[in-house]
This record gives C-alpha cells, structure tokens and sequence, in this order.
C-alpha cells in the first residue's frame, strides 16, 4: 500500500506537468503531419504515416521518461519533501519502486492515447491496422519502461540536467551497438576493440524494440521473437530498477 500511495502521487504530479502537454502536442504534430510526407511518396501515404506514428511514440515517450524521471528524486529532495516521506515508516526501496510505478502509469496512458489516435488516423486516411501495428506500440512501450528505469538511476545519482545528458546517450549508443562490433579491420587484437565489445553486451541493446519497419510495411514477426524480446527488456528492467534501489540506500540524505 506504501509504495502504492507513491505511485500514486507520482501519477498526480506528473500529470500536472506542463511538459508532458507540451511533449504530447509535438507528438500530435508530428502524427497529424506525417500525411504531409506521404505526399512525397505516391502510395505510400499509409506506411510512412505507421512509421512515424510508431518512431513519435518512442521520440517523445523517452523525452517524457528524461524530463519526468531524471529529476523525480532530486526534487523531493529540493522540496525537502523527501525527509518527511523517508522518515515516515517506510523502506527506501518502496519508494523507489513506487515513483518507478507512477512514471510507468503516466506512460501506459500516453503510449496507449497516442497508439489510439495514430491507429485512428490511419484507419481515417483508408488504412488498415493489424495486430503488428499494436504489438510493435507493446514492444516501445517496453523499451520505455527500461528506460524509465535507467532514469529512475540517474536521478538517485546525479543532477536532472547531467542525468537527462546520460539518459539521452544511453537512448543513442542503446539504437546504435551494433557499430560496437562492425569496427574496421584495423581494431582487430587492440584494447579498443575489447572495450568496445565490453561496451556491446554491458549497453542493452534498443533496435530489438524496434519493429516499427515491419509494421509499416506488415512484415510478419515471430512470436517467439515478441517473447524473447519482451523478457530481455524485463531482464534488463529488473536489473536496473535493483541498482537504482542500492544507489538510493546508500544516498545520504
């Protein structure tokens, strides 16, 4: 009930944020725009609308997850509400899990209103909407929530400002570690290339959430695939969400 009672005021307070109306309007923008796109392309209208309409939900759904959740700790500890709370009878842990389950309701909300109004726009423009339109929704939904997770980490760390920076370039290097291991002849056998590599199992790989390309053009994906990826980023998450919790035990406040 304790951690129940965060989340929920977590969800109060990051649906009055300003940022987050902000951020959804853009993404609206960008959905509602991407028709003018299709125009460029002859026949092509309905799968650049899909691709765009999927890539906004992971653009702006991660802005919201840096925005909301880089600072969700250090502002209870600049409003000195934290004290109050903490001193109350109740474990660090449950708190940390509770603002984790407020961001993650606000993000529910957004990726399923904006799955709506894009699957609306679609169907509006002559489209079709498939069960790979909803699944590849699922599957950043899922992406965000880990990255939600990393946030929740930055924020029990470091400033919102440098932890926002670090949960960017984790969102960039996370789309791009295939690069890690595609090094040049020349890396072969140097220290540089290890690290690299190091750095390709250690960063979670992001592109295997992202399978907006297939929806857009129905592509047929696996199940098993979906399952795979969906209990790798539950991995990833849980891993994540636990370093996030020793890092606010040890915090001295």
């Amino acid at each position: 009930m304790r951690i129940i009672a965060v989340a929920q005021n977590t969800f109060r307070e990051a649906i009055r944020d300003k940022v987050l109306y902000v951020l959804l309007f853009f993404a609206a923008v960008s959905i509602f725009g991407s028709k003018a796109l299709g125009w460029i392309s002859i026949g092509q209208d309905i799968k650049i609308v899909k691709d765009i309409s999927l890539a906004s939900m992971s653009v702006f759904g991660v802005l919201i997850a840096i925005f909301v959740g880089t600072s969700l700790v250090y502002k209870e500890i600049d409003k000195r509400t934290l004290y109050t709370i903490i001193s109350q009878p109740m474990h660090r842990f449950e708190f940390i899990l509770g603002k984790y389950l407020g961001l993650m309701a606000i993000l529910a909300v957004v990726v399923t209103v904006m799955t709506g109004v894009a699957a609306f726009y679609v169907m509006l423009l002559g489209g079709e909407v498939d069960r790979l339109f909803f699944l590849a929704a699922l599957l950043t939904f899922w992406k965000l929530l880990l990255i939600t997770a990393f946030a929740i980490l930055m924020s029990a760390l470091t400033s919102p400002i440098l932890g926002a920076l670090i949960v960017f370039s984790f969102y960039v290097f996370g789309h791009a570690t295939g690069i890690f291991l595609d090094l040049p002849p020349h890396f072969d056998d140097t220290v540089a290339k290890h690290i690299l590599e190091g750095i390709y199992y250690l960063i979670p790989n992001l592109a295997n959430f992202d399978i907006r390309a297939e929806a857009a053009n129905e592509v047929a994906v696996s199940g098993a695939y979906i399952l795979w990826t969906l209990a790798y980023g539950a991995l990833y998450t849980a891993f994540l969400l636990l370093l996030a919790i020793l890092a606010f035990e040890e915090k001295d406040v």
